[in-house]
């Protein structure tokens, strides 16, 4: 039976739980994960004080229960092992990992999969701002690893990422691909303004077409239109996962756009053609 956390503080505090992830918590008993720290608010508390604590933690699985809007940094640095949240959580899911899996079932808060080196994180519903992105003053977003959001996501998604795969569902906010350095960002819907700003390499695809395509900057050139060779094995790697994308996304003849010209310029963002 995996440990299975339930919040049972009813306050609008945040939790900041860093010590929520299955690699850390595997060897301890159940008595001495109630026992780690935790901070509510700006109090030092314990896992016991703040959830309901019930399972075998060797499992290697931790399972959340609840509404966790409030619970930030599960997951931080995990390095194996698997996270799933029955609910909603708050920021910082997954930042830093290197390994293991994280499935959220519902929303999930900003800052998803910042700088994560490795490991897997799907969101079922929307993700907040910065999904796989870089910390403020850091040199880097996400560097390896794979983010599926099948919601729609907020502002600057893949912001800085070096390495890596990003797929949305749904629509994303202002500067998705802001200054990223390499990386693969798919989107399903749309875009909101300065897509690729800033971008030195670096695949984003406008999945869904002209229709929902980015409005590109004038430091973008259009370079060809062609059928990529490597959506095969992209879309079907997503197909894979069951992450939701049409079979002929594999084939479809996309538009080249390179940029941004104002840095490197060696990024390119792809616009599926209809046919």
């Amino acid at each position: 039976m995996p440990l299975v956390l339930r919040p049972k503080l009813d306050d609008t505090l945040p939790i900041e739980a860093e010590a929520l992830r299955p690699d850390r918590l595997a060897s301890l008993s159940l008595n001495q994960v109630t026992a780690q720290p935790v901070y509510h608010g700006n109090r030092r508390r314990t896992v016991g004080d703040c959830f309901v604590c019930e399972g075998d933690p060797a499992d290697g699985e931790v399972v959340l229960e609840g509404d966790c809007r409030r619970v930030k940094h599960i997951g931080q640095n995990m390095t194996s092992g698997r996270i799933t949240v029955r609910g909603a959580v708050g920021m910082h899911l997954g930042a830093e990992m290197t390994g293991g899996t994280i499935e959220v079932e519902g929303h999930a808060g900003d800052w998803v999969g910042a700088e994560m080196k490795g490991g897997m994180i799907r969101v079922r519903g929307d993700a907040g701002h910065l999904v796989g992105g870089c910390y403020r003053g850091g040199a880097a977003g996400m560097q390896g690893g794979v983010i599926l959001v099948e919601g729609n996501c907020g502002n600057e998604v893949a912001c800085s990422m070096r390495r890596g795969l990003i797929a949305v569902g749904g629509s994303v906010g202002d500067f998705a691909g802001l200054n990223m350095i390499a990386g693969s960002l798919f989107v399903a819907g749309g875009f909101g303004l300065r897509c690729g700003a800033g971008m030195r390499r670096g695949t984003v695809v406008a999945l869904g077409g002209t229709a929902v395509a980015p409005a590109l900057l004038p430091t973008f050139r259009y370079a060809c239109r062609f059928r990529p060779q490597f959506m095969g094995i992209y879309v079907r790697q997503l197909r894979q996962w069951g992450f939701r994308v049409d079979a002929e996304a594999a084939t479809a003849l996309y538009a080249r756009y390179c940029g941004d010209l104002v840095g490197l310029g060696k990024g390119e963002i792809l616009v599926r053609e209809a046919e």
